[in-house]
């Protein structure tokens, strides 16, 4: 039950029961109601808060293991970085000292990507929002590098498989085998200054004779075409190869060709029969190299089965002058 108020008045000199307007009990009330909610929101906030419902505790749980998931996921991709920037500086090394090539250039495999800020919806996130960027900006990163490594490595194949292409091609062995020469491979017409056997003045020599029996298999020295096959006045029956990257060889004095003009051969594929036509005195394979047009020294080229001693022997018995066979 309210308590009654009365105040005194002067003019009746009695005390009379006072009156509250109603818009004063109307402000009470609104007043009491405003203090009501918000003693009420303060309590719910305070409550969920300290006692969180079951929903909320489950929710909140998923949010911390997804951060702790986005936090180990952040280290893995660094331990992933750490790899690949190591296979890069092994890739590095194969474009430089392999294959004389210009690896990746450093600032743009560690550039970023530059542009308008990619991850701005992920900054409205104040708890979670740097961690997801980091996480991003990792993940980005490492696929650019991936791309740039794939690539990078795609060149490589490439290139070495025109490395391989050459090597097979290069003139690398003698065009008579070692156990089928007539006479001890040390011993043996160079290239260089010699005596012609016909005129019997010095002419220049510009090949090595290989002196073998009559009807010896020759073998091509390196892949290529047959570029010419046929018989010419002073090498007799001979074949030419075009190896390519400027090589050529010349195999003279055949008794029998055994391949035709156009004709695709490979390394020690046989080509003919050592014989003595043209201006040969003796049986042998007069064997040239032409390397862009001009003819050099064919024991550069003729490196199989020898030890390092054994080469610089036959080098200096290629540089003996002596009597050519042809």
């Amino acid at each position: 039950m309210s308590k009654e108020k009365f105040i005194y008045n002067t003019h009746t000199l009695q005390y009379e029961k006072a009156k509250v307007p109603l818009r004063m009990k109307l402000l009470r009330a609104f007043g009491f109601v405003c203090a009501a909610v918000f003693t009420a929101f303060i309590f719910t906030l305070v409550s969920h808060r300290l006692f969180p419902s079951p929903k909320e505790k489950v929710l909140l749980n998923e949010i911390k293991y997804l951060k702790a998931e986005l936090t180990e996921a952040s280290g893995s991709i660094d331990r992933l970085s750490e790899v690949l920037d190591n296979l890069q500086k092994r890739d590095a090394y194969a474009h430089r000292m392999v294959f004389g090539m210009e690896p990746i250039d450093q600032s743009v495999w560690q550039g970023g990507t530059g542009g308008h800020d990619a991850y701005k919806e992920y900054r409205q996130f104040k708890n979670s929002g740097d961690l997801m960027i980091n996480v991003r900006e990792k993940i980005d990163r490492l696929k650019r590098q991936m791309d740039l490594q794939s690539r990078s490595l795609d060149t490589i194949i490439g290139v070495s498989k025109e490395k391989e292409k050459l090597l097979a091609a290069i003139p690398s062995i003698k065009p008579v085998r070692s156990d089928k020469l007539a006479r001890d491979v040390k011993v043996l017409s160079g290239f260089g200054y010699r005596i012609h056997p016909v005129f019997k003045v010095p002419k220049m020599h510009t090949g090595i004779d290989f002196t073998a029996p009559r009807g010896t298999p020759i073998q091509a020295t390196g892949a290529g075409r047959v570029v010419k096959v046929g018989r010419s006045s002073g090498y007799g029956l001979c074949v030419e190869i075009d190896h390519g990257y400027g090589y050529r060889t010349l195999y003279g004095h055949m008794s029998r060709m055994d391949v035709r003009e156009g004709q695709t051969v490979v390394r020690g594929q046989k080509i003919g029969l050592v014989g003595d036509t043209g201006t040969a005195t003796a049986p042998h394979c007069h064997y040239e190299v032409i390397y862009r047009g001009d003819k050099v020294n064919p024991i550069q080229y003729v490196i199989d089965g020898l030890t390092p001693e054994e080469y610089q022997d036959l080098v200096k018995a290629a540089e003996t002058a002596n009597q050519s066979f042809d």
